[in-house]
């Protein structure tokens, strides 16, 4: 949900205008753009956090396609997680990357049962994984980020 003091803008990254902003405090602002996919803080400024800590946990292909706009901020590619599905950057290189998207199945009532699905009611369903080169909102469209039904 937007609230009062979020907009859209014109994305620093791709020049698309469909980039949410919303204020970390009064001076500082996180950007997460539907168009490119990629999202940064105005706290990820190159040479003002620990770029090293802060990636420690990325996939290697996340920290390889980091852009840099011109105000210095570190963009990195968002992964959208929702009870519906998953979008997230998937290739072998920086070279031959696409974006994502898995649907999730609800569980059956065995699995319910299983430890490895504890206070879990779904899972990814595998044979629903598909690819949108490098189309971000294609690939949150097919797991319904933009139904209202779902």
């Amino acid at each position: 949900m937007i609230n009062s003091t979020d907009k859209l803008d014109q994305c620093p990254n791709c020049g698309c205008d469909g980039c949410y902003v919303s204020p970390i405090n009064e001076k500082k602002f996180a950007y997460s753009c539907f168009g490119c996919g990629f999202y940064t803080t105005d706290l990820l400024v190159e040479g003002e956090y620990d770029k090293q800590e802060y990636e420690s946990e990325l996939p290697e292909l996340y920290k390889d396609v980091v852009k840099t706009d011109g105000n210095g901020r570190n963009w990195y590619p968002q992964t959208i997680t929702t009870p519906n599905g998953t979008v997230f950057l998937n290739g072998p290189n920086k070279e031959k990357w696409q974006w994502s998207a898995i649907k999730n199945i609800d569980l059956t009532e065995e699995e319910r049962k299983m430890v490895r699905y504890a206070g879990k009611t779904y899972k990814s369903d595998p044979k629903s994984i598909k690819s949108f080169d490098k189309d971000f909102l294609e690939a949150l469209d097919y797991i319904g980020v933009f139904d209202n039904n779902k």
